[in-house]
């Protein structure tokens, strides 16, 4: 066993990743994001001492988001980025605690080993990451809650870090990541107490997208119901995935009036909704389909892509459009060009990836057509009164709530199948790339509402969320479970886990998650889950939909 990894859903046989991960990530990169985790802890360890005090370091809260973030599956493949950042931790770590021991600190009762290993070189570095993993933690049922809280935090930083490039924090964001991996660390905590911390860090989760629902919202305007071409122009063009809005905007701007046209890609297709990006005449649409489908589609593509954050595959090694990759933020990967973060009040310069556009030809067109979206809250709320009508006639039997992740194994064409077999007196309610198994087909509409209402990127589930909340209000329902809505979620990596956490922490009950549970759950955590939630796994198609129907 050269690594261990099973934080993801394609982890090998759904038990853990043993010889390079099942997303491309080598072995060393594998171990030495292990080690950051384990410096992250030791960082956390003293922010939360040194808050007592009333030290904190801003840049030792942003350092921890971004450092967090690089470890989301398909993030950073880069090893010398994170051995960077591994160093730059270390160094901020005793930045931190020197300013705890100034504030009258005592340290002396600070034993855990992430509070005091020190490494200098790469060879340290590779002799300490094989022992710290998550195999470190022997007892399989406190593993199992150690790295639930760890990846519900991995996707908490991620929605953190998106509100701070535009602006918008929550101090108390950074005080919990820091507590709850610094709780990670603590021997004397029960399986009780770490299932109240997998709660409390449901409850992050649900502040964090309401954070990143109020940025994206005040910069660029509430998502409108929006048809979005998924054609192509005859201009040289950028493709952009991932995630970053601001990395949008930054692009937007620097690309209006030189002839270069911008498509969005996989998750990157909600910012064909805000209104605020519907201004430039240059921005073409979405092109091509989920992450999964990215060598085949960049190829065709033609053009540079830039990746703000997860989900690259790692290209192949003759892949035509490999020189023509760039990453930012936490993103990463060996060989492609890292576009620097933008200094205070400024923007990230993409003049390199717009030139090379330049001399690039056209994309291939690849599909013709449109696809609906843009139905967040603000939008789903302007239409409540027609919704509940629907649902009051009987129009409307049921909704579904299909939002999460895509994933590359067979097993998820499940959610095809279930999407195009649904009775057609029910409505799909989506958010993340788990839409693209679904949102092309031709499901029609209920009385003039679309049977697929996709509100956006994966942390637009707040959105279904907030619908859900105020169906609940329209219908004076004391629980939310007694609404018409069921819950069959697919997901992926980290920032499907946070999702789900929140929607625990606000009551949802029975939540179906597939297309396999998580292999980091042990059978202890498993059956808690079962038995207080309800949470169980999918089956086939047409027994699952008798039982959501019954």
């Amino acid at each position: 066993m050269s690594m261990f990894c099973y934080q993801c859903q394609e982890t090998i046989n759904g038990t853990g990743c043993t010889r390079g991960g099942a997303c491309g990530k080598k072995e060393n990169v594998a171990n030495m994001q292990d080690l950051l985790i384990f410096v992250l802890k030791g960082i956390s360890i003293y922010g939360v001492k040194a808050r007592e005090l009333g030290v904190e370091l801003e840049e030792v809260n942003s350092f921890v988001l971004n450092s967090l973030f690089m470890t989301i599956t398909n993030a950073n493949f880069d090893e010398a980025r994170i051995v960077e950042s591994v160093q730059q931790g270390l160094a901020l770590r005793a930045k931190l605690k020197a300013e705890f021991v100034k504030a009258g600190g005592d340290v002396s009762g600070i034993t855990q080993d992430a509070a005091s290993w020190t490494g200098f070189t790469v060879a340290d570095f590779e002799a300490k990451n094989t022992s710290i993993g998550v195999l470190a933690t022997e007892n399989e049922d406190v593993r199992s809650l150690r790295e639930l809280v760890t990846y519900g935090v991995k996707g908490l930083a991620a929605y953190t870090e998106h509100a701070l490039n535009l602006g918008f924090t929550n101090p108390e964001l950074s005080t919990f990541i820091q507590k709850a991996l610094a709780a990670t660390t603590d021997d004397s905590l029960t399986a009780d107490d770490l299932v109240a911390l997998v709660m409390e860090t449901g409850k992050n989760g649900v502040a964090a997208m309401a954070l990143l629902d109020e940025a994206n919202t005040t910069k660029y305007g509430h998502p409108e119901i929006t048809a979005v071409n998924i054609g192509v122009s005859d201009k040289p063009a950028i493709l952009i995935s991932g995630h970053d809005m601001r990395d949008m905007e930054d692009l937007l701007i620097q690309t209006d009036g030189t002839g270069v046209d911008v498509y969005t890609h996989s998750e990157m297709l909600p910012a064909n909704y805000y209104p605020e990006f519907k201004k430039y005449s240059h921005f073409v649409g979405n092109y091509g389909n989920s992450w999964w489908k990215q060598k085949e589609e960049f190829t065709s593509f033609n053009g540079p892509i830039l990746f703000t954050t997860n989900c690259i595959v790692p290209p192949s090694k003759d892949a035509v459009y490999a020189d023509k990759v760039f990453t930012t933020g936490a993103a990463g990967y060996p060989g492609s060009k890292h576009i620097a973060d933008r200094v205070e009040g400024g923007r990230k310069d993409f003049s390199e990836i717009i030139e090379l556009a330049k001399t690039c030809a056209a994309p291939v067109e690849i599909e013709k057509g449109q696809i609906v979206g843009g139905f967040a809250h603000n939008q789903v709320l302007a239409l409540a009164d027609k919704v509940v009508d629907a649902v009051k006639s009987g129009a409307i039997k049921k909704f579904f709530v299909m939002a999460g992740c895509d994933g590359r194994h067979k097993d998820r064409d499940y959610y095809t199948d279930f999407a195009a077999k649904l009775p057609k007196d029910t409505v799909i309610l989506t958010a993340g790339c788990a839409k693209y198994r679904y949102n092309k087909l031709d499901l029609g509409d209920i009385g003039g509402i679309p049977r697929v209402l996709d509100a956006g990127q994966c942390n637009d589930s707040y959105s279904l969320a907030v619908i859900a909340m105020k169906l609940q209000e329209v219908f004076e329902l004391e629980d939310i479970n007694d609404l018409p809505i069921a819950y069959n979620i697919a997901w992926y990596e980290q920032k499907a886990v946070i999702v789900l956490l929140a929607l625990l922490y606000l009551g949802i009950k029975n939540i179906h998650l597939g297309p396999t549970l998580p292999g980091f759950l042990s059978p202890n955590v498993a059956k808690v889950l079962v038995e207080t939630f309800g949470i169980a796994g999918v089956g086939e198609v047409e027994d699952d939909i008798a039982m959501f129907m019954a």
